[in-house]
């Protein structure tokens, strides 16, 4: 199925005028998986468990989210719905489920939209939602970057909460916050060791001068890029966005898109620097919020505009592969798991990622569901210390690519019973020791230290999660004991070796060589 689509991409990507034969330009003739993919990230939503109340990303002023449909949807303002349900954007689980399926799916980072650091309306509290998401990013080992929108300027100018003749001064003290706190970062995306950013216009500091002027404070000049066009000499470059001011009825045709986008990179090819976009569909709800007209609709064609977004950024090996959105649920341009699409477009990312790596990424569409699993019992268990202590273990598992164990250990939580959160707080009372040898070809040892008697349960499992063998439930006195696994009957492999006890569980990773 993978194939044919592929096929039908680069038939139509040629009868469409979507690949050029055309020599590309020296800035890319680089490798290819110098490219980053990075998605656009709306910092912007707010729930009643975290913030207190229903923000206005998720009502627009006229959809309830109290409201419940039989199907257990509530009322938002989006077309589609987040498998997860409507969130909070300083959610610690919902952050770290994000970060997660980015991990999983190839994505190498955030480029957020952000509306500075000001409390006029609501941007102070998504500056920290920004900062939240950061903390997490770092957590995950990805990169961030910013997409400024100067509109705010704009709006806090027409609103006598910043005086015209101070909006360039206040312009300053953004980019000198941003560089306080982010540029300097060493997870901070760089090109050519210059700090990546984005604004989404100018819609008010129109010319270079303007920028000249904001960057004249920081230690070094950002990689600017403007929207669409590049705001010379200020910017680097530009980058693409869904052109929905070309639709024709309400609709933008694959023909107009690929119109636009060919246009867009012709003139890239004059800039040493390039950020691409590729974008799933346009399905604003701004029409039945009653918000203003909608913009337009793009079809998603069940992946393929995703694909074929790909296909045109990706040919001109960019700089950063920017995705538009991860979760702009008002205009609909989602990549992040919902109801009506699932997983579809990350694994699409993820096959992007393969080409990309020439196959060094490994994850696959079944390691996607794991975010969801983890997210699932974080909230099930949102009191046990015990189940949420395992669960930050089970992530750095999955950060540091060891899936196979971190499996092991959700399904071992799902299905564990008798430990309770006393355990954290109780004295280490068993050691157990690594095993040796390990690899190993038939038997392998280990050894456990106990404080005071207990009811000790040894067990193994392989990869799958099935028991094949118990080698210990009984009460242990005090002292040291001497244990070993005889694998003749088994084949090669993972398998888990799990101790427990009312107070206690751990579980060991071995490797059977034949």
């Amino acid at each position: 199925m993978q194939i044919v689509i592929k096929i039908i991409v680069i038939l139509f990507c040629v009868s469409s005028g979507l690949l050029s034969h055309e020599p590309q330009s020296k800035k890319n003739t680089a490798a290819k998986n110098e490219t980053k993919i990075m998605v656009h990230y709306m910092p912007w939503y707010q729930t009643p468990e975290v913030s207190g109340y229903w923000g206005w990303h998720w009502t627009m002023n006229h959809f309830n989210p109290e409201s419940i449909s039989a199907d257990g949807r509530r009322d938002i303002a989006s077309q589609y719905y987040p498998l997860t349900g409507p969130y909070d954007s300083q959610d610690p689980d919902i952050l770290e489920y994000q970060v997660l399926l980015m991990k999983l799916s190839g994505i190498d980072g955030v480029i957020v939209d952000w509306y500075g650091m000001d409390n006029f309306w609501d941007y102070g509290t998504l500056n920290k939602s920004t900062n939240s998401l950061f903390s997490y990013i770092k957590k995950a080992h990805l990169k961030f970057a910013l997409c400024y929108e100067d509109q705010t300027v704009k709006h806090m100018v027409e609103n006598d909460y910043l005086k015209a003749e101070n909006a360039l001064d206040h312009g300053r003290d953004i980019m000198l916050y941003a560089q306080d706190n982010w540029f300097r970062d060493d997870a901070y995306l760089k090109l050519n060791d210059r700090p990546l950013l984005l604004t989404f216009g100018p819609q008010y500091f129109y010319e270079s001068s303007d920028w000249d002027y904001l960057f004249s404070v920081l230690d070094m000049v950002p990689a600017f890029f403007t929207l669409e066009n590049r705001l010379e000499t200020a910017a680097v470059g530009g980058y693409p966005w869904p052109p929905m001011w070309a639709s024709v009825d309400g609709v933008l045709s694959m023909l107009d898109l690929n119109k636009y986008l060919n246009a867009f990179y012709q003139k890239s090819d004059n800039w040493d620097n390039l950020v691409a976009s590729a974008f799933p569909t346009f399905n604003d709800i701004y029409e039945q919020a009653g918000v203003g007209d909608s913009y337009g609709f793009l079809d998603p064609m069940d992946g393929f505009t995703l694909l074929n977004t790909l296909s045109k950024a990706l040919y001109k090996n960019p700089d950063v592969l920017q995705i538009v959105t991860w979760n702009d649920y008002g205009e609909g341009t989602i990549v992040e798991p919902t109801r009506e699409f699932g997983y579809r477009y990350l694994e699409i990312i993820q096959e992007t990622k393969v080409e990309l790596t020439d196959s060094v990424f490994s994850h696959t569409s079944e390691d996607l569901k794991i975010p969801k699993q983890i997210y699932d019992l974080r909230k099930e268990n949102k009191n046990s210390m015990a189940v949420n202590r395992t669960l930050d273990s089970v992530f750095d598992l999955i950060i540091n690519g060891d899936i196979s164990v971190a499996r092991f250990m959700i399904d071992s939580l799902s299905n564990t019973t008798g430990i309770t959160d006393e355990w954290i707080h109780a004295p280490r009372e068993i050691d157990m020791s690594n095993c040796y040898p390990n690899p190993f070809n038939a038997v392998t040892s280990f050894e456990i230290k106990i404080d005071n008697p207990a009811k000790v349960e040894i067990t193994v499992h392989d990869i799958l999660g099935k028991k094949v063998a118990a080698l210990l439930n009984k009460k242990l006195a005090s002292g040291s004991y001497q244990l070993q696994w005889s694998a003749v009957t088994e084949t090669s492999g993972i398998y888990f070796i799990t101790i427990k006890s009312e107070t206690f569980q751990e579980t060991k990773k071995v490797f059977l060589i034949k």
